[in-house]
């Protein structure tokens, strides 16, 4: 398969990348501006590109030749700088769903072509019908957990209001919700997988690793499973 990745240069696109290279496919990594990329991130079979995940021209331009296309956009790169990626998520939460947007406009002219868009958590459904992004206590206290600041919490909604955007589409779009705690670790290939509430372990954690979410995320393009859905995985 040729696989397009957005975010290529990301903690979780990175790994994309290498676990789609790993089972032979060819990638065509994306990043703002290409040629910014370090020689350490590149790697052999992999052609990159500039994209512009908010102009749908530009993604237009980028999927020809595509099966899936892989967005693991962030507003600056998490991988090298948290904190500037923090900081840009809280000054615009719209974001996601503009490049949600831009996503679905440009596969207009590549209906065939499958969108898979790395989300959050936030939009997960902690009890049927209760959604952690929709309440302020709940969601104050998971990033109070995880060391983030609270003001965070309008880029956990903007998140979810991504995944509104895509579910009014009939494009062939999927939506991955990692697990609530995700981290680089171990690749086991091991986890189960749920749909729009968080798979927890025996401890009640929602976890998994950037490795294995990598492993769901190929899986996906290669046996789609949630077309049109959300999914997301835990052990």
């Amino acid at each position: 398969m040729r696989i397009g990745v957005i975010g290529a240069t990301g903690t979780i696109g990175s790994q994309v990348v290498a676990e789609a290279l790993d089972r032979g496919h060819l990638v065509q990594a994306f990043s703002r501006d290409a040629s910014l990329v370090k020689s350490n991130e590149r790697r052999d079979g992999v052609n990159w590109a500039s994209v512009d995940v908010l102009d749908p021209a530009s993604i237009a331009a980028a999927l020809p030749g595509l099966d899936v296309l892989i967005s693991g956009f962030q507003p600056g790169n998490a991988a090298h700088d948290i904190a500037d990626t923090l900081r840009r998520s809280i000054a615009d939460p719209t974001v996601y769903a503009t490049a949600a947007r831009a996503l679905l406009k440009a596969l207009e002219s590549h209906p065939r072509t499958r969108l898979i868009v790395i989300g959050g958590a936030g939009s997960l459904e902690v009890e049927p019908g209760v959604v952690r992004a929709d309440s302020d206590e709940l969601l104050h206290a998971t990033l109070d957990h995880v060391g983030l600041p609270r003001e965070y919490a309008a880029a956990v909604r903007g998140h979810r209001d991504a995944l509104n955007v895509l579910r009014t589409s009939n494009r062939l779009w999927t939506y991955f919700s990692p697990a609530e705690d995700i981290a680089p670790g171990e690749r086991t290939g091991r986890f189960r997988i749920g749909s729009d509430q968080p798979v927890v372990d025996a401890n009640g954690r929602s976890r998994i690793s950037v490795e294995d979410a990598a492993v769901a995320l190929i899986d996906e393009a290669e046996l789609p499973r949630f077309v049109q859905r959300r999914f997301t995985i835990g052990y």
